[in-house]
């Protein structure tokens, strides 16, 4: 069984239909490619895999559950986390603490430890702590986890991103274009950094950038949009030997 099934997915807004009849199957452990130009449909895809939109037809399910229907907060808990294009950090508290929120997805207190700090309200602590460094030092921030995040230059902000996602313990990641706003040396690091998260963690990707040869150069299957509809999927070599994106994507 496949990590995630999407089948026959579509929505409309009003008379517009922005997605029809979108297929997605990824397995787990997989790096799976989601392009086209601008406006071909691929944000509005994580919004509805994430619950901020509500399909109007068809199925979506992870590890066989179907997540049609669930908050964005359920979905996160049933592990997909994902990042936006536009970075949304919480810029006024420190690198460290923007991890632990994200851990609180896995650490509870009662009241009486959340506002008395009572119990094992510091040992959790000093394990949230210690889990957001051990992240952090993947994505090489850890000598930065007392600074403000807002602080931090653009292309750490981005990292930042990532791993707050890391921190939820997904079974399946959407890095909605990570790359936007880097220079090429910071976009083939966050790249190596990509490809390190995923073997180091077993966890699945699926990744949405505009850059046929960024992914193309590091995902095993790519599924191409145009106007919400599928233009094309498989491997990167398939897909850049189709007629069809090669007339329509890539404008030859």
């Amino acid at each position: 069984m496949s990590l995630l099934e999407v089948n026959n997915l579509g929505i409309s807004f009003g008379g517009l239909r922005a997605v029809d009849s979108v297929n997605l199957s990824i397995e787990k452990g997989q790096l799976y490619g989601l392009i086209g130009p601008n406006g071909a449909g691929k944000t509005t895809i994580f919004n509805l895999l994430t619950g901020v939109y509500k399909p109007t037809d068809g199925t979506i399910k992870l590890d066989g559950t179907d997540m049609v229907g669930k908050s964005p907060s359920e979905i996160c808990k049933s592990g997909i986390a994902r990042t936006f294009q536009n970075i949304r950090l919480f810029k006024k508290m420190t690198v460290l603490d923007n991890v632990k929120t994200a851990l609180h997805n896995r650490y509870t207190y009662s009241l009486a430890e959340s506002f008395l700090h009572l119990g094992s309200y510091f040992k959790k602590e000093r394990e949230m702590d210690e889990k957001a460094l051990e992240i952090l030092k993947v994505f090489d921030l850890d000598n930065e986890a007392d600074y403000l995040a807002g602080n931090l230059p653009y292309g750490k902000q981005r990292k930042l991103e990532i791993a707050r996602g890391l921190a939820t313990n997904p079974k399946l990641l959407l890095l909605d274009e990570p790359a936007a706003g880097m220079n090429p040396n910071e976009t083939a690091e966050l790249m190596d950094t990509i490809q390190l998260v995923r073997k180091q963690y077993g966890i699945t990707i699926l990744l949405i950038e505009h850059d046929m040869k960024l992914v193309t150069g590091i995902c095993e299957k790519i599924l191409v949009l145009n106007f919400g509809t599928e233009l094309a999927s498989g491997t990167p070599e398939e897909v850049l030997n189709d007629p069809e994106v090669i007339t329509a994507y890539l404008g030859e």
